[in-house]
């Protein structure tokens, strides 16, 4: 379980560190890549994925937090195997990179933009990817 647990920090702080690292660049140097297909820019989200819920920045952050203290709660219940501790290690890095900007941004910094999908953050790739992964593993077992 101590293995486990150690990678699950350490994953979970990895992408936080990331994730804040970027959005701090971002937001300090406020840069402009354009390549057509994909631009970096600095934009300010105060609603959820794919711009729904605007505006709702204090119940997002609720949301947020109830996530992050289900997710340590339950810890102990989660398989002690490598899948579902690398992609709830995900879930929850991404959940408080997020928090942290609603709690003191009061707004969520988005930067990777494809012309074609709404803007997101390394923080956003990591709850994707935990989710759709989590719904994978599940439904194979």
């Amino acid at each position: 379980m101590v293995k486990f647990l150690r990678f699950f920090i350490l994953l979970s702080a990895l992408v936080v560190f990331l994730d804040q690292l970027f959005k701090y660049l971002i937001f300090r140097f406020q840069p402009i890549f354009d390549l057509n297909f994909l631009k970096i820019h600095l934009v300010k989200n105060t609603g959820a994925g794919f711009g729904i819920l605007q505006d709702q920045t204090f119940w997002l952050a609720i949301i947020s937090l109830l996530a992050i203290l289900v997710i340590l709660f339950y810890y102990k219940k989660i398989e002690q195997e490598k899948w579902p501790q690398l992609f709830f290690a995900l879930l929850l890095g991404g959940v408080i990179g997020n928090f942290i900007d609603r709690a003191f941004r009061g707004f969520v910094i988005d930067f990777i933009d494809f012309s074609f999908w709404p803007a997101f953050n390394i923080a956003d790739a990591a709850i994707s990817i935990g989710i759709i992964g989590l719904v994978i593993y599940y439904w194979k077992k």
